[in-house]
Formats: structure tokens, C-alpha cells, sequence
């Protein structure tokens, strides 16, 4: 493990992208404390920024430009610390590449740093669950293990802290993280490849050969003694590429008597891959099975909150594309009854929602449409759905939203939050803020 404290001591650094997760301020609070010079820089007022800047307040060792980025802040630097969603053609990327100065990310500098094995996890959808079973798999099985990567409010490279006696590092990386790991020509000694689906399509100007290019990067710079598990659904097209590790494709079904908490098909397909890796490292079949009969469902991942009048309540935030509410209306819904209240719609994603709107009539009884500029792209064909018996309605704000879907429902009905859509728009700041919000409703419902 490199001695971080002497690594960035007096090194002058621009971090690009504060934000609200807690990931950039944990960053920069970090490399504050280890003697760097900082340049905080963001794109939001210092108004919108309140709350990150509060818990920065007490280190005398950083600068903020806010509401705006400048040329010379990345300019004689030592390093660019860059925010993940920050796109890599971005003018204030290429004047720091032009002027040799290094581009990072949290997750790469970490796994540079800790000298850990780290196992990572990709993929459309089924990456954070994946991710949270393994570790709690491997932590059950007593092996120390971090856990960083795309986690709310963890700053991975904070995570440098404890990487002194930990066995290894679980990742969760999505494709921006993955762009970092492509500069320096990393992969995960452990690489598990969930799904993959069209998404993020504004950002990849809908090239999904772009898109599955940067997922592609957890296994590119593999080496042959390393371990890709893929998804069978992703198989065919990490088929094409070439590979130098071994490649293991598990089954999609636990075996007969596991017992998983966890509903539905997509979750037995994603507790394999996590079998797979546990299996890989060691882990013995009687520990794994252990393991999974006592983990939980992660919050905003069909997330039972609550039945009120004999109506079962779901929170399921985070499905922000139509295979991820499909899955959920697979997993939750009757064909024969249709006995669900299915609340969607968002900013827009500019996916095909074609395949979903299919899917709605099968299982729901009626929809409630979150008015938002995504929902309004499909507003008139989901309104055609009445015609095959489906109850279609219409609300402003999620509250509205919400009381309405809870007013039409009956006893023995499923309120179902699967938004398909993305969050981002004038009602929240963030994903995790719009499943807060829904959250807290749920629980003033009598």
C-alpha cells in the first residue's frame, strides 16, 4: 500500500465537482486532511451548495470557484480529481490533458493506492444488488472487506483509510467510473458483468457502442491469472471482445432449498453472479447459503414499506429504465388477477418505452403518470390503454401523485413505485432524494 498522507501532501489539485451525494465533499475533506492544496471547483452557486460547504467549512486549505469552472484552475496542477458524471470531453478536461497534468478519479486512485485485490461490478441493471450481497456474503464468511465505488455518500478514496488489513475491495462501478479505469489501463482482479440495456443515452448521444465500450473496461486489462463472471444476458456481447482471463457464466437459479429473500427471477440471476465471486474466493457453498437467507432487499430495489388497508406498498426508486420496471411487474404481478397500481414516469432518458407500455395492461388495473417531460413523452399511448381495460390518470408533483394512486387502489391491490424514468427536473435534486421523498409519504398515509 502507498503511504497516501505522503502522496498528497503539497500537491495542488483541482477537484472538479462537489455536489450533494457526500462523495465529492468525503473526496475533498480526504485530501484536505492529507496537506493538499485544493481548488474545489463546480458548475452549482454556492447557495445550491450550502450543505456540502458546511462540512467543509473548517479546512483552511481549499479554494472554491463556484457557479462556474475557469481554464486556469486546471492549469499548473498536480492533478484533476474529476467528478464521475462530468463528461470526459469537457473543455476544462482536455486544457488540463494539453497541459500534461493528470486526470483522476476517486475510484481509480484508490485502487492504484490500497495495494487491495479488488473485485468489481458492472452492468445496466443488478450491479448495486450484486454488490451489497457479495459483501455481505464475504463478511458473514468473516473476510474484512471495503466497500466503495458508485455508493451513496462514500467517498472511495477516503476509503484509503482502512485499506491497511482489509482482506479486498468490492466496487460497484458504472460506466463513467469505468472511463477512469480505461486512462490508466486497469481492471478489477475480479470482474462481474451483470446486464446490459440502453441507458444514459443523452450523455453516449445514443451510441450504445460507446456505452458498452466504457462498461467493457472492467475486463479489458485483464490479465490471465483474473476472473470475468458474466451475466448470461450480457454474455453474447462480451463474447465479441477479446478477453485474456477466464470466463465464468453461472447458472440464473439458485440452487433447490436456498432460501433468498429476495423476489423475483432478475434477483435469483443477480444472487448467482454474487455466488459465483464468493465461490471464486473461497467462500464455502454452506457459508454463501447462510448468508443469503439473511440478507435484506436494498432500499428503492422493490422494497417492501408498508400495507395500509389491505394494500401492499413497494418502493421501487430505483428502476429507471422500462426492463428494470418490467422486471418488477413480472415479479409483483398477477396476469389473472392485474391487481397493481403502477406509478411511472420521470425526466426523460430517451429510451424506447415501447416494450413496457406492452407490458402494463398484462398486470395493472390502472396507472398513475407522474407528470414530468419524460411522462410526457408516452402520455397519449399509455392514455390508449384504457381501451384494454387499464384505469389511466394523471398527477402534478409527487404528492398528488401518490394520493391519487392510493385513493383508486382497493384492498388486495399492489401500490407499486417503479418510476422507469430518471429523476432529475424540477421536483429533485437527485435519485436518492426522489426515493426519500416517496418514502416519507408512504409513512404519513393512515
Amino acid at each position: 500500500m502507498v503511504d497516501y498522507k505522503k502522496y498528497f501532501k503539497g500537491k495542488k489539485i483541482t477537484v472538479m465537482g462537489l455536489g450533494l451525494l457526500g462523495r465529492g465533499v468525503g473526496d475533498a475533506a480526504f485530501l484536505a486532511e492529507c496537506g493538499a492544496e485544493l481548488t474545489v471547483t463546480d458548475l452549482k452557486s454556492s447557495a445550491a451548495l450550502k450543505p456540502s460547504l458546511q462540512k467543509l467549512r473548517k479546512y483552511k486549505n481549499i479554494k472554491y470557484v463556484l457557479g462556474k469552472h475557469r481554464l486556469e484552475d486546471f492549469r499548473n496542477k498536480d492533478m484533476i480529481l474529476k467528478n464521475p458524471d462530468i463528461p470526459i470531453g469537457s473543455v476544462y478536461i482536455k486544457e488540463a490533458k494539453k497541459n500534461k497534468i493528470p486526470i483522476e478519479m476517486s475510484a481509480t486512485l484508490f485502487t492504484k493506492l490500497s495495494g487491495l485485490p479488488i473485485l468489481g461490478v458492472t452492468g445496466t441493471r443488478g450491479k448495486s444488488t450484486v454488490t451489497h450481497l457479495l459483501v455481505h456474503i464475504l463478511r458473514s464468511a468473516g473476510k474484512k472487506v471495503i466497500l466503495g465505488g458508485n455508493v451513496r455518500g462514500v467517498s472511495t478514496l477516503e476509503l484509503l483509510r482502512f485499506a491497511k488489513g482489509a482482506d479486498l475491495a468490492v466496487l460497484e462501478l458504472d460506466s463513467w467510473q469505468l472511463q477512469g479505469f480505461k486512462d490508466h489501463k486497469l481492471s478489477p482482479h475480479i470482474a462481474i458483468f451483470t446486464t446490459f440495456y440502453p441507458d444514459h443515452m443523452k450523455y453516449y448521444k445514443g451510441s450504445m457502442k460507446q456505452y458498452f465500450s466504457d462498461k467493457a473496461q472492467i475486463f479489458r486489462y485483464q490479465k490471465k491469472s483474473d476472473l470475468l463472471i458474466a451475466g448470461r444476458q450480457a454474455l453474447p456481447l462480451i463474447k465479441k471482445e477479446k478477453i485474456k482471463s477466464k470466463i465464468i457464466s453461472p447458472k440464473d437459479r439458485l440452487p433447490r432449498g436456498w432460501k433468498f429473500h429476495l423476489p423475483g427471477l432478475h434477483n435469483e440471476y443477480n444472487a448467482m453472479l454474487a455466488v459465483e465471486a464468493a465461490r471464486a474466493l473461497k467462500i464455502p457453498d454452506k457459508k454463501i447459503k447462510n448468508a443469503l437467507s439473511t440478507f435484506s432487499p436494498l432500499s428503492g430495489r422493490l422494497e417492501f414499506l408498508r400495507s395500509v388497508k389491505g394494500i401492499k406498498i413497494y418502493n421501487d426508486n430505483s428502476s429507471t429504465t422500462p426492463e428494470a420496471t418490467i422486471a418488477a411487474l413480472r415479479t409483483l404481478g398477477d396476469k389473472k388477477k392485474r391487481k397493481i397500481v403502477l406509478i411511472i414516469g420521470g425526466d426523460k432518458k430517451y429510451l424506447n418505452m415501447k416494450s413496457l407500455i406492452q407490458e402494463i395492461p398484462k398486470y395493472c388495473s390502472k396507472v398513475v403518470l407522474f407528470k414530468e417531460r419524460g411522462t410526457d413523452l408516452i402520455r397519449n399511448e399509455v392514455f390508449k390503454l384504457e381501451k384494454k381495460g387499464t384505469q389511466v390518470y394523471e398527477e402534478d408533483g409527487l404528492k398528488n401523485t401518490v394520493n391519487r394512486a392510493f385513493k383508486i387502489a382497493t384492498r388486495g391491490e399492489v401500490l407499486l413505485y417503479s418510476p422507469a424514468f430518471s429523476s432529475f427536473g424540477k421536483y429533485f435534486k437527485n435519485e436518492y432524494d426522489r426515493g426519500d421523498q416517496f418514502v416519507k409519504l408512504i409513512k404519513k398515509i393512515k
